[in-house]
C-alpha cells in the first residue's frame, strides 16, 4: 500500500533527471558569470549611467530571482510537513524507536564537527582581517566599531526557556514566521501520533499528504525553469551595487569556506568507509544527480524526491530509513550551511576588527549548532539565521551586506554538501540498521 502513495513524491524524479542531463548546473555557472560581467558595465562606479538608473535596472534584473525564491518559500513548509509525516509513518513502531535518538544524535554529532571544522579554519586562515586590511588600505570602508569583546546574550538561566520555546504554542504562527525547528519537532510529535491510527484512518491521511507533496513538486517544477534567469539577474543587481573591488576582496573568504566544505566532504567520506562498509568514490558517483541538482536549485528540499530514488535504488538504502532520514534531514540535516555560518560569524566579526575570546568562540559554535537544526532548506535561508546568530553574539547583523555579493555562489556548494550529509546519513544508518539488521532485532526481543 505504502509503495503507491509514495510514488507521488518521486513522479517528478523524470523531471528532474532531465534537469540535471540537460546540464542545469552548467547553464546555472554560465548565468553566474554573466550576471557578474553584466552587473559590473551597469554599477555606477564606471560613470556611464548614474546610480538611480542602476538602482531601477538592478530591481527589474533581479524580478526572476526574486519569483524563484517566493516560490519556492511558498511550498516549502508543506513540502516538508507532509515529507516528515509520510517519512515516520512509513515505519513501523519499532523500528522508529531503534532509529529515532539515534539519527538525530548522529545529525547533532556531524553539525558539531562541521562547525568545529569552520572555527579551525576560521582562526588558522583569519579570512576577515586579510579583508579589513585591504579596505582600511584602499577605500577604508570598514572600520573597527568596538574594540571591546561582544556582550554575550546566552546563559544558563535562559537554557530552559529556550527549551520550553522549541514546542510552538501555535504551529500556524510559526509556519507564517518561518520557524523551521518548531516546525519539525510539532511535525515529528503529529508524524508519530499518525502511527497509532488504524489502518482504515491511516491510509486516506497519507493519500492526503501524498497529494500534497505532488502539488508541491509542480510548483517546484514551475520554479525551475526561473532558475538560469534567476542566477543571472540577481548577480548582476548585487554586482552592479557592490563593485569589482569588493568581490575581488572576498575571494580568501570564499577560498576559506570551500576548503571548509571539501574537509566537511572528506569527513562524510571517512564515516561511509567506517561506518558505511562502501567504496567512497563508488557513493559519490552514485550520489553526482543529486549534488548536481542541489547546487543548481540551492535547496535541499527541492531535491528531496531525486534523493530518496538515488537512496533507495542506487545505494540500495531501505525505504524505512530513507523515508525517514532524507525528509527531516532537509532541515535539520544542515552541516555545510552550520559551516557556513561559523566562517561567516568570525570572519565579520575579524572584518570589523573584533577580538573574539575562546569563551565567545564557544558561544559562538553553540547558537550556530542550535540554529542551523532549523535552517529553512530554501534559497537563502541561511542568511536568514545568520542575521540572528550575529545579534545573539553581539557582532553587527549589517555585516551581512559584506558577504552578500557571493553568498548566492557559497549557497551552491553548501547545499551540495547539505545532501551529500543527508545520503551518509542513509548509508551509515542503513549498515546499522537496515531491514534484515531490524528482522534479527525483532526475533531477539521475542
Amino acid at each position: 500500500m505504502f509503495d503507491t502513495e509514495i510514488k507521488s513524491l518521486k513522479s517528478l524524479n523524470h523531471y528532474l533527471l532531465k534537469l540535471v542531463e540537460s546540464r542545469l548546473w552548467l547553464k546555472v555557472i554560465i548565468a553566474l558569470l554573466l550576471g557578474v560581467g553584466f552587473g559590473l558595465l551597469l554599477s555606477p562606479q564606471n560613470g556611464w549611467i548614474s546610480k538611480e538608473t542602476a538602482d531601477i535596472a538592478g530591481n527589474w534584473l533581479a524580478l526572476p530571482g526574486v519569483l524563484f525564491l517566493k516560490l519556492v518559500q511558498m511550498i516549502m513548509i508543506p513540502l516538508i510537513v507532509a515529507s516528515i509525516i509520510t517519512g515516520i509513518a512509513s515505519n513501523d513502531k519499532d523500528s522508529l524507536k531503534k532509529l529515532g535518538g539515534g539519527v538525530l544524535l548522529y545529525f547533532l554529532g556531524t553539525t558539531i564537527v562541521s562547525v568545529s571544522i569552520g572555527t579551525i579554519l576560521s582562526q588558522i586562515f583569519r579570512p576577515g582581517r586579510f579583508l579589513h586590511q585591504q579596505a582600511l588600505k584602499e577605500h577604508n570602508e570598514i572600520t573597527a566599531v568596538s574594540t571591546d569583546e561582544p556582550e554575550l546574550s546566552f546563559g544558563v538561566e535562559t537554557i530552559p526557556d529556550a527549551i520550553s520555546n522549541l514546542l510552538p504554542e501555535n504551529p500556524l504562527a510559526s509556519m507564517v514566521s518561518g520557524e523551521m525547528l518548531s516546525i519539525v519537532i510539532f511535525t515529528i510529535i503529529i508524524g508519530v501520533a499518525v502511527l497509532s491510527l488504524e489502518n482504515d484512518l491511516l491510509r486516506p491521511v497519507k493519500l492526503l499528504l501524498s497529494a500534497i507533496q505532488e502539488v508541491c513538486m509542480t510548483v517546484v517544477k514551475w520554479s525551475m525553469l526561473l532558475v538560469p534567469i534567476a542566477v543571472f539577474g540577481l548577480m548582476a543587481q548585487l554586482t552592479s551595487s557592490v563593485g569589482l573591488s569588493s568581490l575581488s576582496g572576498l575571494t580568501y573568504y570564499v577560498g576559506v569556506v570551500l576548503l571548509g566544505l571539501l574537509f566537511l566532504v572528506i569527513f562524510y567520506l571517512g564515516l561511509i568507509v567506517l561506518l558505511g562498509k562502501a567504496n567512497p568514490m563508488h557513493f559519490l558517483k552514485k550520489i553526482r544527480d543529486v549534488q548536481l541538482l542541489a547546487f543548481s536549485t540551492t535547496s535541499s528540499a527541492a531535491v528531496m524526491p531525486l534523493s530518496l530514488q538515488t537512496a533507495e535504488e542506487k545505494l540500495k538504502v531501505d525505504k524505512t530509513i530513507s523515508n525517514f532520514i532524507i525528509p527531516i534531514g532537509a532541515t535539520v540535516n544542515m552541516d555545510g550551511t552550520a559551516l557556513y555560518q561559523t566562517i561567516t560569524t568570525l570572519f565579520i566579526a575579524q572584518a570589523y576588527g573584533l577580538e573574539m575570546s575562546l569563551l565567545n568562540i564557544i558561544v559562538v559554535i553553540v547558537t550556530i549548532v542550535a540554529a542551523s537544526i532549523g535552517t529553512p532548506a530554501i534559497p537563502g535561508g541561511g542568511v536568514v539565521i545568520l542575521a540572528s546568530v550575529l545579534g545573539s553574539v553581539g557582532i553587527p547583523a549589517e555585516g551581512i551586506i559584506i558577504i552578500i555579493g557571493v553568498e548566492r555562489l557559497l549557497g551552491m556548494f553548501r547545499t551540495a554538501v547539505n545532501v551529500t550529509g543527508d545520503l551518509t546519513a542513509c548509508m551509515v544508518f542503513n549498515r546499522l540498521y537496515g531491514i534484515k539488521n531490524i528482522e534479527i532485532l525483532k526475533k531477539e526481543a521475542l
